[in-house]
């Protein structure tokens, strides 16, 4: 049985509903349409101009879509919604020739913070960050995971309600991923929804609640991790003491690679899938027998040839 999807069991505060915009000839986006569910992780996954941007940004407003619509619990986002959503842009947007701590709180002014909780918030979250011992630096002054870490805590310094991020953990080591997704983690828990981009499909397999693939501005594959590695073939892996040729000859399987004793195939369905390993074992002893666990990456190559 699949799995229902993410926004079947949560309540979807973030909704993009059939979104296009084109650039003078060009479309950019195409009828995008997914929703971004509260409390759960989104990955946003796609090649370079596949339209990831683009959508973040008409979902905080940078750019307005040419048709379509945003809805924030059902009902249109406006501009006071974006104000309470945190958003780490492409192109970050902090001054590197500026001190970090007066920039970030600054930006939590501008959120609505007063001055003194606006600084209060800062600091906390660049000592979290390991960063306490360095409020005055100028952000140039920084490596690059650590400016990273500031434009993550611009991001966060406000206690947004809606977390829209483009390629966060850009620059990170697998340490400092670790930690960023534990303190994201802590929104979610909250309910906070977490809609983010990434080219390391690695990453998006391991975090995300759900997943949402886009090719030349169109959405071609959505769902949780599960439900689309079982959207394609599955194939077993059969691992006997004797060699396997004989699987060639029986209806219902295709070999996909076979050596001596060693086998990846393809089974028509379950009742093949047990005669095949009733076989295997009247042969002799078997090994191994199960399913193969595809990786994230194969599927995304699947759907965006």
């Amino acid at each position: 049985m699949r799995s229902r999807g993410l926004s079947d069991m949560l309540d979807v505060m973030l909704d993009i509903d059939s979104v296009t915009r084109r650039f003078g000839d060009l479309t950019a986006l195409d009828n995008v349409s997914f929703s971004v569910p509260d409390g759960a992780f989104t990955g946003f996954v796609g090649g370079n101009g596949a339209g990831k941007t683009t959508t973040m940004r008409i979902i905080m407003g940078v750019l307005a879509a040419s048709s379509g619509e945003v809805r924030w619990n059902g009902q249109p986002l406006t501009q006071c919604d974006r104000s309470e959503f945190g958003y780490m842009p492409e192109e970050r947007g902090l001054y590197p020739k500026q001190p970090i701590l007066p920039q970030l709180t600054y930006l939590g002014e501008l959120h609505g913070l007063s001055s003194r909780d606006a600084r209060r918030a800062a600091t906390v979250l660049l000592t979290r960050f390991g960063l306490g011992d360095r409020l005055k630096d100028k952000l140039e002054k920084l490596s690059l995971g650590n400016q990273q870490r500031v434009q993550i805590a611009g991001a966060l310094i406000a206690s947004p309600k809606a977390l829209i991020l483009d390629e966060p953990f850009s620059g990170l080591d697998p340490d400092a991923v670790d930690e960023m997704f534990s303190l994201l983690a802590e929104f979610t828990k909250r309910g906070v929804p977490v809609l983010f981009s990434s080219h390391q499909l690695d990453l998006v397999e391991r975090l995300c609640d759900q997943i949402v693939i886009l090719r030349k501005g169109e959405v071609v594959a959505k769902g949780s991790v599960e439900q689309l590695r079982d959207s394609g073939e599955t194939h077993h892996r059969i691992v006997a003491r004797d060699d396997l040729g004989w699987l060639r000859d029986r209806t219902g399987v295709t070999v996909i690679d076979l050596d001596g004793p060693r086998a990846e195939v393809a089974l028509a369905d379950e009742a093949v899938a047990q005669a095949v390993l009733a076989e295997a074992l009247g042969r002799g002893p078997v090994h191994d027998f199960g399913p193969i666990v595809r990786p994230l990456s194969d599927y995304y190559r699947e759907v965006t040839r």
